[in-house]
C-alpha cells in the first residue's frame, strides 16, 4: 500500500477554536475564565508518530491496522463513521517498508513498492537493478526490476528465483504487474505465456508503475 501524506490544517483549526471561545462568552471583550483544567489522555502504547489529516482522509483512516501488504487475499471494506474537519491518525512505524537493496532514483511508485516487498521477503538478494539504458522503454521510464539471483543455475538458485516469481504473481494486483520473466519463461497474472525469453541469471519484474513519486510516499507492509 502506498499512501501520499497530507499537510495538517492547523491554521483553521486555531481559527475555529478562537470563534468558538467568543460565542460562547457572548461576544465579551473581558477574557473568559476557565475553573476546570483539561486531564490528559495517555495515548496507546503503538503511537509513535502521529498526524492531523482532514475529513477527506477518513475513509484511508479506516482502513484496519491489521491488513498486511503480503496478503494475497483482498481486504476487507470498511465503512468510516462521520468525523470531524480534522482528526489525529496513528502511523505504525512497524508497518513501513524500509528502502531496499534496489536504487529507487528512476523508478515509480509501484515498481519501489515491489522492490522494497522483495527485499524484506528475501533477504538473501543482495542486489536488484532498477533503472538503466535499454532499447525498451520498461527500465528507462523506471517500471522494471532485475533481481539479481546467487548461483542462478544451481539448484538453490533455481528454486529461489521460482518462488520470488511466484511471490509476484500472487500479489500482483498489490503490485500492479504487468510481468515476470525467469529462465525463458514469460509470465502475466493469468499465468505462464511462452518460453524462449532468457533471463537466466536473473528475475525480471515489470509493472504498471503509478506515477513518480512525489517525496511524501509511505510504503506500508
Amino acid at each position: 500500500m502506498v499512501r501520499r501524506r497530507r499537510k495538517p490544517p492547523l491554521l483553521l483549526a486555531g481559527v475555529v477554536a478562537s470563534l468558538a471561545v467568543l460565542a460562547t462568552s457572548g461576544a465579551s471583550p473581558h477574557p473568559v475564565v476557565v475553573d476546570e483544567v483539561a486531564q490528559s489522555v495517555p495515548l496507546p502504547a503503538a503511537a509513535c508518530c502521529l498526524q492531523v489529516v482532514t475529513a477527506s482522509d477518513a475513509v484511508h483512516s479506516a482502513l484496519p491496522v491489521s491488513m498486511a501488504l503480503f496478503s494475497s487475499a483482498a481486504p476487507a471494506r470498511t465503512v468510516a463513521a462521520p468525523v470531524a474537519a480534522s482528526r489525529w491518525r496513528v502511523i505504525d512505524l512497524h508497518r513501513i517498508l524500509p528502502q531496499g537493496v534496489a536504487p529507487e532514483a528512476g523508478l515509480q511508485v509501484k515498481t519501489i513498492f515491489l522492490a522494497r516487498s522483495i527485499s524484506v521477503v528475501f533477504p538473501e538478494i543482495h542486489s536488484i537493478g532498477g533503472v538503466r539504458a535499454d532499447a525498451l522503454r520498461w527500465h528507462p521510464n523506471g517500471l522494471a526490476l532485475d533481481v539479481m539471483v546467487s548461483n542462478p543455475s544451481s539448484p538453490a538458485g533455481i528454486a529461489l528465483g521460482n518462488k520470488i516469481v511466484a511471490y509476484a504473481l500472487e500479489n500482483a494486483a498489490r503490485f500492479g504487474l504487468q510481468d515476470a520473466i525467469w529462465r525463458g519463461v514469460y509470465y502475466t497474472p493469468s499465468g505462464p505465456q511462452n518460453s524462449g525469453a532468457g533471463h537466466f541469471d536473473h528475475v525480471h519484474l515489470t509493472t504498471f508503475g503509478g506515477g513518480y513519486p512525489t517525496g511524501d510516499e509511505i510504503y506500508y507492509r
